[in-house]
């Protein structure tokens, strides 16, 4: 499975960037975020956002 992780602005929360990846990557991904207070949003990839 896939997964798109966005990467958020601190200030208001808007996407700044994303990319996509596989779920082998995503707890590398999530612990490089966590370890600098960086904000993301993970989803499944090719999802539709309303």
């Amino acid at each position: 499975m896939r997964f798109e992780i966005l990467r958020l602005e601190d200030v208001d929360g808007t996407a700044v960037d994303s990319t996509v990846v596989d779920a082998a990557s995503v707890n590398r991904i999530v612990q490089q975020a966590a370890s600098i207070g960086q904000r993301i949003l993970i989803r499944p990839a090719g999802s539709a956002s309303s």
